[in-house]
């Protein structure tokens, strides 16, 4: 039987980094598109956002996910699943009761850098080929409901040309990313640069809240400005608390590059990083980031 590493982080928060180094390793996978939410959601799709809690946990919806995740690693001949979707970040105890003995990683980034940079995935064209990819993994029975989601949110992005926008003061037409429960209120109450950052406070604070309930040898926290600083000592941190030192490979992290380090907070401008530190400053400051 595999085993199961769960990375979780909010939007651009370094999780994409960490799982490609990973599954780069032999005997390390994870699908190939670049989340399954829509996984994860099988038996709560009637639910509108992700904040999903050990009562969503049915046992129907735990014979579904374990069995998803088994089929997909006997199919790789995997020896663990590493699995990372940003919204399991609002989802820390729901995911901890399907997957028990799971590992969880929980990678977090200077709250600035990460919505400067969601800000621009956040009203991203429409891709065929990605969307293709994440279609393979959803449940048959569900593809309805989220197809219907899916062109209703494409006809509103058209209508009102947000579609490639990126400007921090326009209002949010519709949404990306992990869903907090109160997420339309967010998006028609702030501009693009505030529901930006306010997702990633709400994926870093219950993030910290539930892995805080968790026993501690099941949870690693990794900092992302330090792992793209010394790469192979984080690297060899993160495989032993693995259970796979044996893997250690420094060529895994040789694309690493510090350069978006405090890029984000520079894109912003001091006027909005003022506004923002303000909307989030007690999770920006217990992080070290304020």
């Amino acid at each position: 039987m595999s085993e199961t590493v769960i990375i979780v982080g909010a939007p651009r928060s370094g999780t994409n980094m960490l799982r490609d180094v990973l599954t780069s390793l032999p005997g390390l996978e994870t699908w190939e598109c670049d989340e399954i939410n829509l996984l994860w959601k099988h038996g709560n799709v009637s639910v509108p956002h992700d904040e999903l809690t050990p009562a969503h946990a049915t046992p129907e919806v735990i014979r579904y996910l374990r069995g998803a995740f088994e089929r997909f690693a006997a199919k790789k001949d995997a020896t663990m699943v590493v699995e990372k979707t940003c919204a399991t970040s609002l989802r820390v105890a729901f995911t901890a009761k399907v997957f028990p003995d799971a590992k969880f990683v929980f990678i977090r980034r200077d709250g600035l850098d990460a919505a400067a940079s969601a800000m621009k995935r956040w009203n991203a064209p429409f891709d065929l080929a990605y969307t293709l990819k994440k279609v393979r993994y959803v449940p048959v029975r569900d593809l309805p409901i989220h197809l219907s989601s899916f062109v209703g949110k494409r006809i509103r992005q058209r209508i009102s040309g947000a579609a490639g926008a990126s400007d921090g003061a326009r209002k949010v037409e519709t949404w990306w990313g992990p869903r907090p429960h109160d997420f339309k209120q967010l998006q028609h109450r702030h501009s693009l640069d505030e529901v930006a950052f306010i997702q990633w406070k709400r994926c870093v604070d219950l993030t910290r809240r539930d892995l805080a309930q968790m026993p501690q040898d099941q949870v690693l926290e990794v900092v992302y400005e330090q792992f793209v600083r010394d790469p192979q000592s984080e690297l060899r941190r993160i495989l032993e608390f693995m259970g796979k030192p044996d893997l250690m490979d420094e060529s895994a992290v040789s694309s690493v590059k510090v350069s978006s380090v405090g890029k984000g907070r520079e894109q912003l401008g001091p006027e909005v990083v003022a506004r923002l530190e303000e909307i989030g400053h007690d999770s920006l400051a217990e992080l070290g980031y304020a």
